[in-house]
């Protein structure tokens, strides 16, 4: 490990995968200065698993750490129920109260593969909106309607004739108010939560506190090219996906990608990953090469360098040698269950709209037979045959 510098640190920090800054002049130099901050960073629980573009501020949080200060990670428990209207072009379905539970548990643990849990100050924001009455009071005499709609997001929507519920207009207050209730001198959060972390500022200077700085981050688009990471776009690398299923993704991302996604989910320093570019740019380093050391260092941080070596070995056997893998599992089939059922039991990755897609664009196949029928029955005639679904994945099956 090469140790750095607190002032190397630092302007990492303040540029790695950086979008915006609000405001440098002060934030600079009061990192610099040694004082203790606490940095606040929320996520609502709307889904069970992390991918990769959630670690970019996961990172940034652990180099806070790193430097000595606190990290307050919002779980909002009490604001995924609402749903974040950033970006969205529809009013989101807002969750039950059970299913944000199981997904917070979920987060803490994956969170825990890159920042310490343990030296982190985590607060469920439904512990201060469950119990103030007068708080929706309080927050909208402090701010006017037309400051909380004037967001492209809800712009975009209202020339649309897109309805837009009072709860979406609420929920910017609601993060900001997080704010002020852990005292943040600092907030991060993607490029597209810049309102509502400026609503923090704007209600701390309210309540007659000091307002927090901000760093936004990037926005890494997906496996895709060009939409954001996000699993609802189908585009997204999840950090408990299987290593195989990791490796193959990596490897067929648009070449463009290759250097964003070393810069914003590695740790490999700023010059080597200037150096790579030149590499890359004079053909001195092929992309396929790029991405295979940029495949096997993510699943070396997020599984093990042992399980990153196999599946590599599995990719070019598989893909290069156009071998099917030696070691496939078998599962177990009940008489009667359609294609559609059985990716929904054992294709873990796959919701019923994914499981549709891949069937729909000629994703499965048995043998070199495509399977496009989401209700086809598998039938004794399937049993002991190869099921493979996309690029990646072998099932041998057993009809019981």
């Amino acid at each position: 490990m090469i140790l750095r510098s607190k002032n190397e640190i630092i302007s990492e920090v303040l540029s790695r995968s950086v979008s915006e800054v609000i405001l440098r002049d002060h934030l600079e130099p009061l990192l610099r200065s040694g004082k203790k901050l606490r940095i606040k960073f929320g996520i609502d629980p709307t889904a069970p698993d992390l991918h990769l573009g959630h670690t970019v501020a996961l990172r940034k949080l652990r180099l806070f750490q790193d430097l000595g200060h606190t990290i307050i990670l919002i779980i909002g428990d009490f604001t995924a129920m609402i749903g974040d209207p950033s970006g969205r072009n529809q009013t989101r379905v807002p969750l039950g109260e059970k299913e944000v539970s199981l997904n917070m548990k979920r987060y803490l643990k994956q969170a825990g593969k890159i920042i310490n849990v343990k030296k982190t100050e985590v607060r469920y924001n439904s512990a201060w909106y469950k119990k103030k009455n007068q708080l929706i009071y309080e927050l909208t005499s402090r701010v006017s309607l037309q400051r909380s709609i004037e967001r492209d997001d809800f712009e975009k929507r209202l020339a649309g004739k897109e309805e837009i519920t009072i709860l979406e207009v609420l929920y910017p207050l609601l993060q900001g108010y997080d704010s002020v209730v852990v005292s943040a001198d600092i907030e991060i959060g993607g490029s597209d939560q810049k309102f509502n972390m400026l609503m923090g500022r704007r209600l701390q200077r309210s309540y007659g506190l000091g307002e927090q700085d901000i760093i936004t981050l990037d926005l890494i688009p997906g496996t895709d090219g060009h939409r954001k990471m996000s699993k609802s776009y189908g585009n997204a690398i999840g950090l408990e996906e299987s290593p195989n299923n990791i490796f193959g993704k990596i490897m067929s991302i648009p070449d463009s990608l290759i250097i964003p996604y070393v810069r914003a989910f590695t740790s490999r320093s700023l010059e080597d990953v200037a150096d790579d570019e030149k590499k890359i740019q004079s053909g001195h380093l092929h992309p396929k090469d790029a991405k295979m050391m940029l495949a096997k260092e993510i699943i070396s941080l997020y599984h093990s360098a042992k399980k990153a070596d196999e599946a590599e070995k599995f990719f070019v056997r598989v893909f290069q040698q156009k071998e099917v893998p030696s070691a496939i599992p078998e599962v177990i089939v009940k008489k009667d269950t359609t294609l559609l059922g059985f990716l929904r039991t054992f294709h873990a990755s796959a919701s019923n709209s994914e499981a549709r897609r891949l069937i729909s664009g000629g994703g499965v196949r048995v043998d070199d037979t495509i399977l496009k029928d989401e209700k086809l029955i598998i039938s004794k005639e399937f049993h002991g045959r190869v099921l493979r679904v996309g690029k990646r994945h072998f099932y041998k099956i057993r009809v019981q």
